[in-house]
């Protein structure tokens, strides 16, 4: 499993046991633009280059 691949699998596994209002709150800082982590979601799962940003961001901030 290359590292973007287990990223992935730790942000999901965070996601996922957050509670529901927890995933309205801004996780990430991409482009001085603010990211829910509903929203991290949405790209991380569409595989889009915002998503792959977002990850990276959240691993340099020790959230993954």
């Amino acid at each position: 499993m290359g590292e973007l691949e287990e990223l992935k699998a730790r942000f999901f596994k965070a996601y996922a046991n957050l509670p529901e209002p927890e995933r309205e709150q801004v996780v990430a800082i991409v482009d001085d633009k603010q990211y829910s982590w509903d929203r991290a979601n949405a790209e991380i799962s569409d595989n889009t280059e915002l998503g792959i940003k977002i990850l990276k961001k959240m691993k340099q901030l020790g959230i993954l």
